[in-house]
């Protein structure tokens, strides 16, 4: 046995000779297991490659040098009929301009006519308001409503541009109270001259006070009207009311108070939000000249690819995004078929944080949505939107929500992506456009050439 000494000194020896052996063969067993455990696996994967055909193997590849381009457009060929929301005002912004909305609706007796000899005493209409933006302060919120004379259809298109012609007959100056912006205002509206004028007109002919969807009926004798909001004010309201019904009862709606030959006193509504659903469309115009900030919109409907998209509310503006490389990848025989794993749009917002708005989420929509458009022009929503909606109520897999920590939108968008790959109509571009569906929040985003520009995350499976 070979004795050792704790020493210092670097001639000395420090390990037994055993200790020594059993550092060398250590490294050794583990390069020859190593080695070993390469060769089998090789072998392994090389067991049935001449038998099997080239087809049955796959690869996972990803791709993250596809272009992706961002324009701003804009245009009224959007649809506007049977809106969840309408809304009803003015509106402003420093970058975008004015807006100002306005809707047409058919209006629907909520009961059956008796056919008595009447006197009308008096008409009010009933709002029941969802949200007011702005203030309305210095001056006064004026409402109007005039009766369209063309008929309108709940299975017709109509669109923000769609003109609107008019009888005539109108009632002007029904006064807006103070309306609350952060709660639902419920509101009864005084007529002028008490409504006896709108409540003579409207039971002018009691024959007509009937629906039948074979003959001509009340639809057809008295055909809508077209809602508009007049303001003196700096500050005009915004407001959103709902047309649809909830099935329930009616939140927006005309009472016609009448007496008969008796003195008895009778009520007739005749509601906006019906349970059998009115013909109705949002009527938009925007004017972007009056921004102050910005370029006012100069590049819209170009291939000028600017730093900054715009999403704007209200059918305003939106933003396109091209995707060319994904046309080369369908041009290209060499990928033949593959399996879209991962198909995700980074869209990250431009935001700059004031003492005045010091957070992103109170500025900017809470989630925006994505359409395409069809070689014939129709639009419809991206399918990844609905993608298991009966499970997926809440559209998470699609996302298109805000998230305040990345000031990013992010869209999920691999059914659309195979779509367009697997179409052989030349019906599918490679383009989306990001708008919002609801609400009176813009936005602008980050493009092209920007330090932090759009970015398309793609993964796919290749057989």
């Amino acid at each position: 046995m070979t004795r050792y000494y704790n020493s210092s000194q670097l001639t000395n020896r420090i390990v037994s000779v055993s200790q020594n052996l059993f550092r060398i063969f250590l490294p050794a067993l583990f390069v020859m297991i190593t080695v070993f455990a390469s060769s089998c696996k090789k072998e392994i994967l090389k067991i049935g490659g001449d038998i099997l055909p080239e087809g049955d193997f796959v690869s996972i590849k990803s791709i993250d040098t596809l272009s992706v381009f961002s324009y701003t457009m804009y245009d009224d060929s959007a649809r506007s009929d049977l809106p969840t929301i309408s809304y009803l005002g003015h509106d402003y912004d420093p970058y975008f301009g004015s807006t100002t909305a306005e809707f047409v609706t058919q209006i629907r007796l909520n009961a059956k006519w008796d056919g008595q000899p009447f006197t009308v005493d008096s008409m009010k209409f009933y709002l029941h308001i969802l949200s007011v933006k702005n203030g309305g302060s210095g001056g006064v919120n004026t409402l109007s409503f005039s009766e369209i004379s063309d008929q309108i259809y709940v299975d017709s298109a109509y669109y923000p541009n769609t003109p609107v012609n008019l009888t005539g007959f109108k009632v002007t100056d029904i006064v807006l109270p103070a309306l609350r912006t952060d709660t639902i205002n419920d509101i009864e509206l005084n007529l002028p001259g008490k409504g006896l004028e709108f409540g003579n007109y409207l039971t002018r002919d009691t024959s007509k006070l009937f629906y039948n969807n074979n003959t001509p009926d009340f639809r057809s004798f008295f055909k809508g009207l077209y809602f508009q909001l007049n303001s003196t004010s700096s500050d005009p309201f915004l407001i959103s009311l709902s047309l649809l019904s909830d099935q329930t009862t009616y939140y927006n709606y005309f009472v016609l108070f009448i007496h008969d030959t008796t003195g008895t006193a009778k009520e007739y509504s005749f509601a906006l939000d019906a349970k059998n659903i009115n013909a109705s469309f949002s009527k938009f115009s925007h004017d972007f000249n009056t921004a102050t900030i910005g370029d006012k919109m100069a590049h819209i409907n170009t291939t000028y690819k600017d730093t900054l998209s715009y999403v704007q509310s209200l059918a305003g503006v939106y933003t396109k995004i091209a995707l060319p490389g994904l046309k080369n990848i369908k041009n290209d025989v060499s990928f033949g078929k593959i399996t879209i794993n991962r198909a995700r749009l980074v869209v990250p917002v431009h935001f700059k944080p004031t003492p005045a708005n010091p957070y992103i989420t109170p500025n900017v929509p809470t989630q925006l949505f994505l359409r395409y458009r069809s070689k014939s022009g129709a639009r419809y929503t991206v399918p990844d939107y609905s993608l298991a909606s009966t499970v997926d109520v809440s559209h998470n897999f699609f996302d298109g929500r805000l998230d305040s920590t990345a000031q990013v939108y992010n869209f999920n968008i691999p059914a659309f992506v195979q779509a367009y790959l697997e179409d052989a109509t030349g019906n599918l571009e490679p383009e989306v456009e990001i708008f919002e569906g609801s609400g009176t929040k813009n936005v602008i985003l980050n493009a092209n050439k920007n330090k932090t520009p759009v970015k398309f995350e793609f993964t796919y499976t290749k057989f």
